[in-house]
């Protein structure tokens, strides 16, 4: 025993941890022993064998008769060996493990006898015998397999969970906040400028995949990091059978529907293929030793980034994409670029475009021996997508007409830009037995998963030919993609201890995460030269005269790629005891204890934002320090939860617990401080309208009070940069090349800033901040399930589930200078919200994020599964959600999640609403069969209410804060009666008030302001079919298949083009239900509004959406399956 605490204690100090993502990988296996009497056997030995590859287990009975074992392969089958002297062996066949779960195993033994000395059996077939408490969904994969999926996306996958089915949001959260490992790798869109996953929202096969899980409300302490849900998954491995497969599934155009109610969809038939080819193969190095599993897989997707062509008289063609710019031209362009400065443009008549991603996956396994296995797997992903360069943007004005590639204008291929997103992951997984009562698991993961933009140019400025006042031709490196990209680097390490002590399986854990993100965006970053042909000019005069614009963005210091970024630490300890108080009761109660540690390193304070006087509530002043991120903070985690086994043979289960969990948040967020703080790059843009230091007053633009260069004065005295100090050419460096540093010295040399420091600092239009005491998101979650196995002759359960979350600390962002809202003037009447004055601000925007403990919701589900047959499996499910919010800060720009929240006493006072993100009512049902035949027939049915959320809101900014997304007020009757609500007309009064009894929300909500998001779309309901037929041969004694598959989406739309189609907003009334227009204060006071013209009782409020997506769509596929 006190070897044993040594080796705790040194574990302890070894291996430092935070558990920052959920990391489960594996399974395990526990029950009690007894003999005839029911009491405890003591020392009788467990072996757990998974047969596909060899991998023995063992452990010792304790003085309880009790067993556990930790960090065993999930998934089966096992082969369970039970023995002890003077008893028979009992064999328990064909047990699998659920990832993440432990499957209790309980066994008898009876006394030997000559005439049998072994017993074997086969594991029961129940749902229920894992000790699970909280909402969790376990998808093996035989189910992975058989489901219906077009796109093979993971989300595919997880909607078979009941709280999932819109990506990668469960139980109405944001999907950006939702948690998703490989092998406890980080997979997440940590970023968050979507809630798509990394490597193009595919980082990883689905034929890699060995099961799933979708964990809700699990309160195991070491299941972190969300706050809706989260997603574990496991790869495959090898076993002792080489065994593999190899496959290609294809999609096209005219595989999939081109009208909703019979009217074209514009474009539907347009080339729209995709081919992917892939291969897994597992195999043993070692038998029983060492293994190793790998698949590749290659998605090819053909696209079109640029129709147009040159013409040959300058005439252009728009229906033959023939564009006005001459091809001479655009020879005489690129030929004078090669000539001058050795620049390759690149070709003006090709311009390859496809998109395609790659992944690429290795696993090795090794029994070291049998107390000790390694997992490592490397898993790599890129997905490009080639573009056209950026189409009016432009500097130093306004945007042009056309694009840059159109009916008026045309680029080269080096002008293009890919977007790559890709994904590299490592884990590092040991589990050991030290001891009948001790095992460890170490995990050890790191993930980079990079957003960038490529370019085949070489380093060359973007060049911009205008003629006649739009754009003509454009070349160079493209001006947005210069070192735009958004980096993520995670590490973790975890180490958890477990030790059985009688009827107590006591865990305890330390671990650590790093995380780094940035956003890197120089616009300009090669430089930028804006020049105009006119008519006469050759070449030559062009690129020699005076350029309209210049501009370029770099770093300070003479950093050459810039970033605004966050790294933290987060480290912690945990410890959990699981308590078998009972033999049918038990009990799991544990804490943990999280420390978030941010660098500062890469702030730097701006001192002239410092400096700025803002009041909190109580007239104190406040200040914002944009070179410090908030202080360390630790966040505590209690959980409870317990297993009720009410009959004692697992048929009747009551389950459920209590406890915090700890979420992330998008970093985008975080880095909007820096991005924003004016201290990490510097943008220079010069052109003959740029003002500059007259020696009299403050220069309007930061930099220019210092500027040295040549300038021209007008009759008033006003300087303005001279630009014929850029003729001549482009700024090139002693070899003639026009690079970075060229222009970068130039202007240096013109007085421009090179370096920064705080006091250098200068007030921006807007600030983003956050606020020092700002802690990450937290809940507190409670949930109830009873799950019954129905006295039937087949598998049949039934399982009801309720879960309750409170809001601890969620996310919001204030306005710190904005006034209190309790001074201002408000209106007379029924809509008395309060008047921003003009003077409502104190001092510059300032959006902060903040905590704020409001907000609520809760789920509750039924479901059932059933086996009638063995070949037959059946599932359905109901899930009922309420999800109340402050804001799910929709966008990533602080002052767009600021804004775009409805409410009426404006951003700095929103009430509880609706999330926008819920999907309140959701049915799910799956089913799949197989036949002798070799047919496989996979349905899923999914029917839905929401999805698309709405608000009743005004066409107009009301209450004066800024902003439009105002709440309307929903007025009643005797209120319009009596002329509390005022109308400008008695017609724009009978159409509101006809709409409002007419709409099922707006009419039980009469005398309130309409609640945000609360505008459901009606109920849609879709099929998915998947049917694959198995051609079976034997080769050499081997079992080989070539199975033939076709998956459909939406099968119903197939036949009728209604069917299976979601409504959203008549886009009558915009994209927002905009349904009320305020018109003024009338002499007493009152608010007056007038009725949209759409508003007349003839147009409904929602119609079909008309887009591509909600098509069937098919694909069919080919795989060889050899073993």
């Amino acid at each position: 025993m006190l070897k044993n605490l040594r080796f705790f204690l040194a574990a302890v100090l070894m291996f430092f941890s935070a558990v920052a993502s959920a990391q489960i990988t594996t399974s395990a296996l526990a029950g009690k022993v007894t003999d005839s009497s029911n009491e405890a056997v003591i020392g009788a030995t467990i072996l757990a064998v998974h047969m596909p590859s060899g991998t023995q287990y063992g452990a010792i009975t304790n003085i309880d008769g009790r067993y556990s074992i930790q960090g065993m392969r999930a998934g089966g089958p096992y082969k369970v060996t039970i023995s002890y002297v003077g008893y028979q062996t009992g064999v328990i066949n064909d047990v699998t493990l659920s990832l993440g779960e432990t499957y209790i195993l309980n066994h008898k033994m009876s006394e030997s006898s000559e005439m049998l000395d072994e017993v074997v059996v086969s594991a029961t077939a129940t749902k229920f015998n894992t000790a699970k408490t909280g909402a969790v969904t376990n998808i093996n994969n035989a189910q992975i397999a058989s489901l219906p999926t077009v796109s093979r996306n993971i989300t595919d996958v997880t909607r078979l969970s009941p709280y999932g089915g819109n990506g990668m949001s469960f139980a109405g959260s944001d999907g950006r906040t939702a948690n998703f490992t490989v092998d406890g790798a980080n997979f997440n869109n940590n970023f968050g400028l979507s809630d798509n996953l990394p490597g193009g929202g595919s980082p990883i096969s689905i034929d890699a995949i060995e099961e799933l899980q979708v964990v809700i409300s699990p309160f195991d302490v070491r299941q972190t990091n969300f706050i809706g849900g989260g997603v574990n998954a496991i790869t495959k491995s090898g076993t002792n059978t080489v065994k593999g497969t190899a496959y290609v599934y294809h999609r096209n155009e005219n595989m999939r529907g081109d009208a909703i109610e019979g009217e074209q969809i514009s474009g539907a038939r347009a080339t729209d293929r995709q081919t992917t080819y892939g291969f897994t193969l597992g195999a043993p190095i070692i038998k029983n030793k060492l293994f190793i599993f790998g698949n590749f897989e290659y998605t090819k997707t053909p696209t079109i980034a640029n129709r147009w062509r040159g013409s040959e008289n300058g005439v252009k063609d728009a229906n033959n994409y023939i564009s006005r710019t001459k091809l001479s031209d655009l020879q005489e362009v690129s030929s004078y670029m090669k000539n001058k400065y050795g620049y390759d443009t690149g070709s003006y008549t090709d311009f390859p475009a496809d998109e395609s991603n790659m992944k690429a996956l290795v696993r090795l396994d090794w029994n070291i021996n049998n107390q000790n296995h390694l997992a490592v797997r490397y898993n790599y992903t890129l997905n490009k997508l080639w573009n056209a360069p950026n189409a009016t943007s432009m500097d130093g004005g306004t945007r042009m007409v056309s694009a840059r590639t159109s009916q008026n204008s045309m680029s080269y291929a080096n002008s293009m830009y890919s977007m790559d997103n890709l994904v590299h992951s490592l884990s590092f997984d040991l589990n050991s037995r030290l001891s009948d009562n001790l095992s460890n698991q170490f995990l050890a993961t790191f993930s980079k998963l990079d957003d960038v933009r490529g370019s085949t140019s070489d380093e060359f400025p973007f060049i911009d030919i205008t003629k006649d006042g739009d754009n003509y031709i454009a070349l160079g490196y493209e001006l947005f993609t210069w070192n735009n990209a958004v980096h993520n680097t995670i590490g973790n390490i975890r180490d958890d201890i477990t030790y059985n002590m009688g009827s107590h399986k006591i865990t305890a854990g330390l671990s650590y995460e790093y995380q780094m993100a940035d956003n890197q965006y120089m616009r300009n970053g090669t430089g930028y030269y804006r020049y105009n042909w006119a008519d006469g000019m050759t070449v030559e005069q062009l690129f020699t005269s005076a350029p309209e614009v210049v501009c370029l963005t770099y770093g300070y210091g003479g950093e050459s790629k810039p970033a605004a970024r966050v790294q933290f630490h987060k480290a912690g300890i945990y410890a959990q005891d699981d308590w078998d108080v009972t033999s049918q009761f038990k009990l799991t109660a544990g804490i943990r204890f999280d420390g978030l540690f941010f660098d500062n390193s890469d702030l730097m304070t701006n001192a002239a934002i410092l400096n700025l006087d803002y009041y909190d509530q109580n007239g104190e002043v406040r200040h914002i320090d944009t070179g410090t991120w908030p202080t360390s903070k630790l966040t505590i985690s209690p959980r409870i939860g317990y297993t009720w086994d009410v009959v004692g043979d697992k048929s009747f289960v009551v389950r459920g617990g209590t406890g915090l969990f700890s979420g992330r948040l998008p970093l985008v967020f975080f880095t909007n401080m820096p991005t924003n703080g004016g201290m990490v790059q510097y943008q220079a843009q010069l052109s003959a309208k740029t003002k500059v230091w007259d020696g009299k007053t403050n220069a309007p633009t930061k930099g220019y009070s210092n500027y040295t260069g040549a300038y021209t004065t007008d009759a008033s005295g006003n300087r303005y940069i001279d630009m014929s100090q850029f003729a001549g050419g482009l700024v090139t460096d002693a070899s003639g090349k026009a690079t970075i540093d060229a222009l970068q010295q130039k202007l240096f040399g013109m007085g421009y800033p090179s370096t920064i420091s705080p006091a250098d600092g200068t007030t921006p239009s807007s600030i983003s901040a956050v606020d020092p005491k700002f802690k990450m998101p937290q809940v507190w979650k409670t949930s109830l399930a009873f799950d019954y196995e129905v006295p039937v002759d087949f598998p049949l359960t039934f399982t009801a589930e309720g879960i309750f979350n409170k809001t601890i600390n969620a996310v919001c962002i204030s306005d710190w200078s904005v006034r209190p809202v309790g001074g201002f003037a408000r209106l007379n009447g029924a809509d008395n919200r309060p008047l921003y004055p003009s003077d409502f601000r104190t001092n510059t925007k300032a959006f902060v994020l903040e905590n704020t403990s409001k907000g609520y919701g809760w789920s509750a589900n039924v479901q059932v599964n059933a086996r009638p047959i063995e070949s037959l499996s059946l599932m359905a499910a109901y899930t009922h959600t309420v999800s109340k919010e402050i804001t799910g800060m929709p966008g990533s720009a602080a002052e767009s999640a600021f804004t775009y929240v409805p409410t009426f006493e404006g951003p700095n006072n929103i009430r509880l609403h609706n999330s926008q993100y819920v999907t309140p009512d959701r049915v799910v049902a799956s089913a799949t069969h197989h036949d002798k035949s070799g047919n496989h027939y996979s349905l899923i049915y999914e029917a839905w209410r929401g999805g698309y959320n709405y608000s009743y809101m005004l066409a107009n900014d009301m209450n004066g804060d800024g902003y439009n997304y105002d709440a309307i007020y929903v007025p009643t009757d005797e209120q319009v009666e009596n002329n509390e609500f005022r109308f400008v007309s008695p017609n724009d009064a009978e159409r509101f008030m006809n709409f409002v009894h007419s709409d099922s929300y707006l009419s039980k909500h009469q005398g309130q302001y309409a609640e945000g998001y609360s505008v459901y779309s009606p109920w849609v309901h879709r099929f998915d079919v998947a049917y694959k037929h198995d051609f079976k041969a034997n080769f050499a004694g081997n079992s080989n298949i070539l199975q033939l598959s076709c998956d459909i989406k939406n099968v119903l739309n197939l036949f009728n083009s209604s069917w299976g189609v979601s409504k959203w907003l008549n886009p009558v009334f915009g994209t927002d239900a905009r349904i009320l227009k305020y018109e003024g204060v009338d002499k007493d006071g009152y608010a007056t509004f007038s009725t949209p013209a759409a508003v007349d009782g003839v147009n409904p409020t929602f119609v079909p959406n008309h887009a591509i997506g909600q098509c069937w769509y098919a694909s069919v596929g080919l795989k060889y399956i050899f073993n």
